[in-house]
C-alpha cells in the first residue's frame, strides 16, 4: 500500500509544479536574466545526466568504458562532427574498449 501513496503524491506534486508554471505571470517570463536561465537550465541539466549515468554505478564512481566514450564524443564535438557522428563516435569507441575487456 505505501507504493501507492508515493505514487499519488508523485502525481499530485506533478500536478502541483506544472500548475504553477501555468501562474508565473507572462511579465515575469520576459525579464532577461530569466530568459537566460531558461536557455541554459536545459543544458546544464542533460550535462549534469550525462555524467551521473557515465560516472556513476549506484553509490561508487567508476570509470569505465563509458567515460572513454564520452572522451571521444567530446573529441568529435571539438572537431565540430555533426551529431550523429558524434553519438555514433561514442558508441563505435564504447563497444570497441568493452570488446578489448576494458
Amino acid at each position: 500500500m505505501n507504493i501507492w501513496i508515493a505514487i499519488g503524491v508523485t502525481v499530485l506534486g506533478c500536478y502541483a509544479v506544472k500548475l504553477a508554471g501555468l501562474l508565473v505571470p507572462a511579465g515575469a517570463l520576459e525579464r532577461p536574466l530569466v530568459r537566460r536561465l531558461a536557455a541554459l537550465l536545459p543544458v546544464a541539466l542533460l550535462a549534469a545526466l550525462t555524467a551521473q549515468q557515465t560516472f556513476a554505478d549506484g553509490q561508487t564512481l567508476v570509470l569505465d568504458a563509458r567515460a572513454v566514450g564520452l572522451a571521444a564524443a567530446a573529441v568529435a564535438l571539438m572537431l565540430r562532427a555533426p551529431f550523429l557522428v558524434v553519438v555514433g563516435a561514442a558508441v563505435v569507441v564504447t563497444a570497441g574498449v568493452r570488446a578489448l575487456g576494458g
